[in-house]
């Protein structure tokens, strides 16, 4: 697959996922791309997460947290030795190791686009899948907390009592019913009328 039919692809993608380039004029002349998903942010729950695309190679989440932050994968940078102001009892100077991490970049615009997909799809729809209409989240444990609740032992019995009762308030209804209709009928004896009890 070329270049061109993978942006079309992609494009497509982004369409159907319901996701919108939201990218400003200056945005577009510094060839970073922004896009608009159709789910909303738990931090406010007013507005709808962003995340970006730079040139530089990073993909970042713009509105999900206090600052923007890369959503790029994490790689082990090779160690660095510093002295550390010690020697040991030959004389040599002792070095302490340092790792850091940084992110691992994507420097072809198609490869971004591709992984913030595949990103967003993970870490947004398919996490954030038991997220209503309204906005409002439904943790995880309060769900099947609810499940359990309604599967238990107690509640089954409840269900049956009320079941129960509501079969009683039914028949009830249907007497009283009954009992107006005998209250309506009424004889006529010699030209007089007289309600029946």
């Amino acid at each position: 697959m070329n270049k061109h039919e993978r942006y079309v692809e992609v494009c497509k993608q982004m369409e159907l996922l319901g996701i919108k380039d939201v990218s400003t004029k200056r945005q577009r002349n510094n060839d970073t791309r922004v896009w608009r998903l159709p789910i909303k942010n738990d931090n406010s729950g007013k507005t709808l997460i962003e995340v970006a695309s730079f040139s530089t190679g990073y993909v970042r989440n713009q509105n999900s947290g206090y600052s923007n932050y890369q959503l790029n994968k994490r790689c082990e940078g090779e160690p660095e030795f510093f002295d550390s102001g010690r020697k040991d009892s030959m004389g040599r100077t002792l070095y302490t190791q340092f790792t850091t991490r940084s992110c691992v970049l994507i420097p072809n615009e198609i490869d971004r686009l591709e992984y913030l997909i595949s990103y967003c799809l993970k870490n947004y729809y398919i996490k954030r899948a038991n997220q209503v209409v309204e906005g409002a989240y439904v943790d995880k444990w309060y769900h099947e907390y609810m499940l359990e609740e309604a599967n238990s032992p107690t509640v089954t019995r409840n269900l049956k009592k009320i079941s129960e009762l509501e079969s009683e308030v039914r028949d009830l209804e249907n007497k009283l019913a009954e009992t107006k209709v005998r209250q309506d009928v009424s004889v006529i004896v010699n030209g007089h009328r007289y309600k029946v009890l």
